[in-house]
């Protein structure tokens, strides 16, 4: 009775005839098929043709498209694909007394990445040489530059060779492209002749980068840079450690022809004066010495007539910051298998150019695929040779990220 006055009559007459119809509609049985339209698996004659009447044509279910492979000269844009990481590894055979030792072969030689010894794949010795020649142009090398501009043929001959080619690049407050890789000894010359002193800076770490760029895409070819300049870097924007970690990662080795800070320092000219910002007469006068303006000026220091220790207390913080840094010509060589020489005359540029050459034509390359890829961060490679007596001298090791195997 209560439900009867809370719900009117009526509306449940209209809630008992709605459920009614939707369960009358679920009973119902599937309608009949639409005409023209088969189902999978029925067969239809079609009428009105021969063919219909002595085969009957099978309807069957669609099968789903299979898109065809596409072809690599279809695709646009770059493919990515599995990288196989060969490590080039210089090395450097040589006796008790410093002889370069040949003759050896890839047997004799066996090689450890991270303490796992790896196989060696071949001898690469005969690869054609691309380098590219850095050399500083800065104001404080200027009494050297002549002995560099002499040196073109020589570089072109005991270096490059026949099959070889070499770019140069200079480097000041900028890093500028004085010829492109080239086996011409006349455009080599005519690189290092133009060759002129400019600014105070020295950015030997972006020159460095610049001729790892251009040597990366150097493929079958041994990839050499050269840097003649002294061993400061002077405002580069690339950082050391970014520029080691690129040589290594595109097998490039660097070696180094020092210029003697000791020949800079003591054949720079000085910088100009800077103007007094007081005239003579408005300064202190000094009791002890004579009332004119040059006497003054030498007592006070103004306008450059005293001494000037600056220079000096910069080079000796340089050389204390050096025994706990290394600087970069130290760095790139150690890290490459590389070489450092020194030269002070025109002489021993002729020398050093001479054993970088020898040692390039007599250098045994090892190449290996590293059978420890997923060990990520730096790998330490050690060469070792089954002769008695010999001495080597390798790059350190490589950067590599953790790849799966």
């Amino acid at each position: 009775m209560r439900f009867a006055r809370l719900v009117p009559a009526r509306s449940l007459t209209f809630v008992i005839a709605a459920l009614l119809l939707v369960a009358a509609l679920a009973a119902q049985p599937p309608g009949p098929p639409v005409p023209g339209i088969p189902k999978p698996g029925e067969v239809r004659v079609m009428p009105g043709t021969t063919a219909a009447r002595e085969k009957p044509v099978e309807v069957k279910a669609e099968e789903p498209k299979v898109t065809p492979p596409v072809s690599e000269e279809e695709l646009e844009g770059p493919l990515f694909r599995d990288a196989v990481t060969v490590i080039l590894v210089p090395t450097t055979v040589t006796d008790r007394r410093g002889n370069v030792v040949n003759g050896l072969r890839p047997e004799d030689f066996t090689l450890y990445d991270n303490d796992k010894q790896q196989e060696i794949n071949r001898d690469l010795a005969a690869l054609p040489l691309s380098m590219v020649i850095c050399v500083q142009r800065s104001r404080h090398v200027e009494h050297v530059l002549p002995k560099i501009q002499r040196m073109g043929t020589l570089m072109r001959d005991m270096l490059v060779g026949d099959e070889g080619e070499a770019a140069v690049l200079a480097f000041h407050h900028k890093v500028e492209k004085l010829t492109d890789f080239t086996n011409d000894t006349d455009r080599i010359d005519a690189a290092l002749k133009t060759v002129s002193a400019l600014g105070n800076n020295s950015r030997l770490n972006d020159c460095v980068n610049e001729a790892t760029f251009m040597l990366r895409n150097k493929k079958d070819r041994r990839r050499v840079i050269l840097m003649i300049s002294e061993t400061l870097d002077r405002s580069s924007e690339s950082r050391p450690r970014e520029v080691a970690t690129l040589l290594q990662i595109h097998n490039i080795d660097l070696y180094t022809i020092n210029i003697s800070r000791l020949v800079t320092l003591s054949t720079t000219r000085p910088d100009l004066p800077r103007p007094d910002h007081l005239p003579p007469g408005a300064r202190p006068r000094i009791p002890v010495a004579s009332g004119d303006p040059t006497s003054q000026n030498q007592w006070t220091g103004a306008q450059g007539f005293g001494g000037d220790a600056l220079p000096a207390l910069i080079e000796a913080f340089r050389f204390a910051k050096g025994i706990f840094i290394r600087n970069p010509a130290e760095l790139y060589t150690q890290y490459t298998g590389g070489r450092e020489f020194t030269f002070f005359t025109e002489k021993d540029l002729e020398n050093a150019l001479a054993n970088i050459g020898a040692e390039l034509r007599s250098q045994y390359l090892l190449s290996y695929t590293p059978n420890n890829k997923l060990e990520g961060g730096f790998h330490r490679i050690r060469v070792e040779v089954n002769r008695p007596d010999l001495r080597i001298r390798t790059r350190l090791g490589y950067w590599l990220a953790g790849i799966p195997q």
